[in-house]
């Protein structure tokens, strides 16, 4: 679903785009509540689901990448590029920090929900550009506070 909302994106119909990206990650929720609700939850679909997300998010934003190409809009192409950047700094901080036994679950400004949310309000308001720098400030406070966060719990080891 997120590769169609890539896909209505980059034909800048970022309405229907919104709309799609807003119900794939309603089924996102979904598919992980259902998980362990049947009992079905495991690492291996966690780390499935991660990397579903990432993909999913390196989609959309490519998507933005080939509708501001085709407009010559190297200020969008530049601001996605940092956007994608920043916000898998982000996760790779994440999962750096829980990969050395830190709990980083709390930790930072945005989470991978409020960016989607980010992202659609975006997408369905067509403040796209305006959506991206929101995003690339709010990862790069997010990065610096789970970089701050990690140096704190292991300065003493």
């Amino acid at each position: 679903m997120t590769a169609a909302a890539a896909y209505l994106a980059s034909q800048d119909l970022l309405l229907y785009a919104g709309i799609v990206l807003l119900l794939a990650s309603v089924m996102d929720m979904l598919d992980g509540a259902l998980a362990r609700l049947t009992n079905r939850a495991g690492p291996f679909g966690a780390v499935l689901d991660s990397v579903a997300d990432r993909l999913g998010e390196a989609l959309l934003l490519v998507g933005l990448v080939v509708l501001y190409l085709d407009d010559a809009n190297n200020t969008g192409v530049l601001l996605v590029f940092a956007v994608l950047v920043s916000s898998f700094i982000v996760s790779y901080l994440r999962a750096r920090g829980e990969g050395v036994g830190i709990a980083m679950k709390e930790s930072g400004l945005v989470t991978r929900v409020e960016r989607v949310l980010i992202m659609v309000l975006g997408l369905l308001t067509g403040w796209v550009m305006l959506a991206l720098v929101v995003l690339l400030a709010a990862s790069a406070v997010t990065a610096s506070q789970r970089l701050r966060h990690i140096w704190r719990q292991t300065r003493d080891v």
